[in-house]
């Protein structure tokens, strides 16, 4: 269940960084990038979900001094998922959308991401 909960999220930043790009590179709003931002969005909570399932079995990493990394990972990535909701309310209120917070979200998600790769592949 880890390295499923691994490999969604992988998916859920690649989409991301992708998003982060075109957001970057287009002037005005890009209307057309609605369905690659819900998918990313839903890759996100199902990858969330499976780490969460994947965190409720026999510990791991405790030889490596790595057993929290995955309740670290998990408390990352939630708290990127909430400012991801943020986001989504003000695209749907049609608000503009601070920078910062696509920044704190990005650096959440990419922290997450790190420590859920060294859980994994460490742990």
């Amino acid at each position: 269940m880890l390295v499923a909960a691994f490999v969604i999220l992988t998916g859920a930043v690649l989409l991301g960084a992708g998003l982060a790009g075109l957001h970057l590179r287009t002037q005005r709003r890009a209307i057309g990038l609605w369905p690659l931002a819900a998918l990313h969005g839903l890759l996100a909570i199902g990858g969330l979900s499976c780490l969460a399932l994947a965190l409720r079995g026999p510990p791991r990493g405790l030889d490596q001094g790595t057993a929290s990394f995955g309740m670290v990972s998990l408390t990352l990535i939630a708290l990127a998922a909430l400012i991801g909701v943020g986001l989504l309310a003000a695209h749907i209120f049609k608000r503009r959308v601070p920078g910062i917070m696509i920044g704190l979200h990005a650096t959440l998600a990419v922290s997450g991401f790190v420590v859920l790769a060294a859980y994994v592949f460490v742990g």
